[in-house]
């Protein structure tokens, strides 16, 4: 009762309970008597009350004490649950004659009050399993089963923190740069408005305090909106109030983002008040400047970041190495964060050869300029050019917004994507299929296929074979499959195996009978070279005993369905059954055209629980993978950031556009009390609007692209398996390209609508 997890029933009631493969094995039903055999003892009958199935087995029968990083031992075949009472007396008096045949195990539960970080929790829960050991004095070993889950989420928990970072940053680095945009906009306001004081007696000290107090006004505005904003988004994503809950890392984070709030509020408002304190009201308005090539344009410094960002990348990628270091066992672990150089400068890169590309562009080709906006300018559309250009620095700034904001969303929700398709992949890959069914070789599975291909919803059902094979003196699970019929049944991904694709592996296993398919571990233990003999040893049906078989190493295989993720092997069942004498199929693989959980549940009432079969779907193995504590789960963090993807690309398009159109509100209402019409102004306004969405697209889905292309690869540690490409969310860059739309549409017709109305008074006010 104290672990009810552990034992599920299946037929009976009571208190002796025999395991559903062990039921298979002596065809016992509960009624049933068993005899038991005891060391130098006479055997002692026992009466079965029920039938029960041990989900947890590999667990519960673990091997205690092994050598680090010697393969789990499986669970034994035949298994007789007893009363403690009972236990005692059929094998009390084995003590006393053979006192080495009997062991005791505890199994203890831990108070769960431990650190939040899996790292601090698994050096905690070491701690305790050695002071016990000290205890004991050598008397006892102990087996750690949550150390060893906390071994891997500490590695998870460091991943969940590099995706933050990876994906995060950029986004906060746009929201600062939407920021400087929307804040600078007043910026020419403000310096007349400050020069007009001056004019009228007001000393430098008083317009600098006015400033100090509209940038301290401005940040306080900003920090309290933005920070009971993201209070709101945790709450209704994580259900828990991200500011409000006193930890430390909250509030650190919630300072530093009031501190930058102050820093951009200060930097925009006050140093232009400063910096322009000793200037004349003559020299606030505005001048026509010639356009020159700035700086960084003259050193190439767009091409030299783009350059090292590939670089970076390119001895990542060749060495191989893990951006989380976690040794198994082992209580440090370590990030490598300087694997966000490449991307980082990627991301720079990009963003300044956009700006480049633009003001060449606009400068030097306005008869492609004017063929795109003749469209909407039509026989205005050489002027529009000529305006174009000449406003091409303001045009670059907002195009590379866009494409920056774009970039953003289209890479945030790859590379989510991606990962979402991946963990449906590895439950698949788990489970084996949409069903699998597993039994004893005792019950031949095979028998039943006839059976399970005629129940509704079931398309194709592929026969396996699950044995145990001896390389050398390391136990590994073997797999016989029929090359030719398993991809009918099971998802085989060209990355589950290594220097060829899915098709010619299968097909190099079918052409050689005794072919062999080693995992990459194996590989590398026993230093195979392709085509070397290897021979396992594997039990024979006849006499039980383990003989030696031959086999030809042709390929590595990194996954296979239901196979554990070290070391394993594939081969012929054909081959197989002939040199072991026994055809018995273990495992069916089932593909489903309806709801998994149904056909399983119909699979079940088939085969019934003296089978000795287990039924799973592949539903069930993504709900254990998506509430282990081993699960990297985006769910909450991509909700969060494909919101913020969404409203950054709307605000990166249309408000950016309103704001550079706003600037040139002035000359659009003198144009209109000159004479041009409604459609003429118009035609400035949405080759303004063509120009800055159409390259800020084109632009930032090329590198949104490119870099969720290369965290792919650089996280590759948080897929499993890696995926062999992108995975595009369409509905969601839909969804982006339509508010994106939307957001130009409305600051172009807002920004039309504004100019035709009070011509005069926008004049006298600009």
């Amino acid at each position: 009762g104290a672990f009810p997890a552990e034992i599920r029933d299946l037929v009976g009631e009571g208190e002796v309970l025999l395991a559903q493969q062990t039921a298979a094995n002596l065809h016992a039903v509960p009624g049933s008597s068993i005899s038991i055999k005891r060391a130098g003892l006479p055997p002692a009958d026992v009466k079965v009350d029920a039938i029960v199935d041990l989900p947890v087995a590999d667990s519960l029968f673990q091997a205690i004490g092994g050598p680090a990083g010697a393969s789990p031992q499986a669970p034994p075949d035949n298994v007789l649950l007893l009363p403690l009472d009972q236990w005692r007396d059929l094998f009390d008096p084995v003590a006393s004659v053979a006192p080495d045949s009997l062991h005791t195990q505890l199994h203890v539960a831990l108070a769960h009050d431990l650190p939040s970080d899996p790292a601090s929790a698994f050096t905690q829960v070491e701690g305790l399993a050695r002071n016990y050991e000290t205890r004991l004095a050598g008397a006892a070993q102990v087996g750690n089963n949550l150390a060893a889950r906390l071994d891997v989420a500490r590695s998870d928990s460091l991943y969940t923190e590099v995706l933050f970072l990876f994906l995060g940053l950029p986004g906060i680095v746009l929201a600062g740069l939407l920021t400087l945009v929307l804040v600078s906009s007043g910026g020419a306001r403000r310096r007349r408005e400050q020069a007009l004081l001056r004019l009228r007696g007001a000393t430098v000290a008083t317009v600098l305090r006015l400033a100090s107090l509209e940038a301290v006004f401005t940040a306080l505005g900003g920090s309290a909106l933005g920070l009971g904003l993201a209070s709101v988004v945790v709450r209704a994503t994580f259900g828990r109030w991200g500011f409000g809950n006193g930890n430390l890392a909250s509030l650190t984070w919630g300072g530093l983002a009031v501190l930058v709030g102050f820093v951009l509020a200060f930097g925009i408002v006050l140093v232009p008040a400063w910096r322009d304190a000793n200037s004349t009201f003559a020299s606030s308005r505005a001048t026509v400047r010639p356009m020159r090539a700035l700086p960084w344009e003259r050193v190439g410094l767009d091409v030299m970041l783009l350059v090292l960002s590939g670089f970076a990348y390119w001895l990542t990628a060749r060495s191989g190495y893990q951006v989380v270091l976690a040794p198994e066992g082992v209580p440090s672990v370590s990030v490598s964060y300087s694997a966000l150089i490449a991307p980082l400068l990627l991301w720079a890169g990009g963003a300044l050869l956009v700006v480049r590309l633009t003001g060449l562009l606009l400068a030097h080709n306005r008869g492609i300029v004017s063929s795109l906006v003749r469209p909407v300018a039509g026989h205005l559309s050489s002027l529009t050019a000529a305006s174009l250009s000449r406003q091409r620095g303001v045009i670059a700034t907002g195009l590379v917004l866009i494409a920056l904001a774009i970039a953003f969303a289209i890479s945030t929700s790859v590379f989510n994507s991606t990962y979402q398709a991946q963990s449906r992949i590895d439950a698949e890959l788990t489970n084996g299929a949409d069903v699998t069914v597993s039994g004893p070789a005792s019950v031949n599975l095979a028998d039943r296929v006839p059976e399970i291909v005629k129940l509704e919803g079931v398309t194709a059902v592929e026969a396996m074979q699950h044995r145990f094979a001896y390389v050398g003196s390391d136990l590994q699970d073997l797999y016989g499959v029929h090359p030719d019929t398993l991809p009918r049944a099971t998802r085989l991904s060209d990355a589950f195996f290594t220097g060829a694709s899915a098709e010619e592996s299968l097909a190099a296993l079918a052409s050689t009978s005794d072919g062999l398919l080693v995992s990459a571990e194996t590989v590398r233990d026993f230093q195979l070279q392709p085509g070397d003999l290897v021979r396992l040893r594997l039990q024979n049906a006849l006499d039980h005993q383990y003989q030696v078989v031959p086999f030809h190493y042709l390929g590595i295989v990194r996954e296979f369905p239901t196979a554990p993720s070290d070391s394993f092997l594939v081969a012929n069942a054909n081959y197989i059954a002939e040199q072991t004498g026994s055809p018995s199929t273990e495992t069916l693989l089932v593909r489903t055209g309806e709801s998994p959980p149904a056909v399983a549940e119909a699979v079940r009432r088939l085969l019934g629980p003296s089978s000795g079969a287990t039924v799973r779907d592949v539903e069930e193995a993504r709900r254990v993978k998506n509430t282990s504590l081993t699960a990297v789960s985006l769910r909450g963090l991509t909700r969060v950031e494909l919101i913020f993807a969404l409203a950054l690309a709307a605000a990166g398009a249309g408000l950016v556009l309103a704001l550079g159109l706003e600037e040139r509100r002035r000359t659009l209402a003198i144009a209109v009390a000159l004479g041009a019409r409604r459609r003429q102004i118009g035609a400035f306004v949405w080759s303004e609007a063509i120009v800055m969405l159409g390259g800020g697209a084109l632009a930032g889905a090329a590198l949104g692209w490119g870099v969720a292309q290369m965290l792919v690869n650089l996280l590759t540690g948080v897929f499993d398996p890696p995926p062999e490409g992108l995975s595009a969310p369409w509905p969601y860059l839909a969804l982006v390209a339509a508010v994106t739309i939307g957001a130009v549409t409305a600051a172009g017709l807002l920004m039309t609508r504004l100019v035709s109305r009070s011509v005069l008074e926008t004049i006298r006010q600009l």
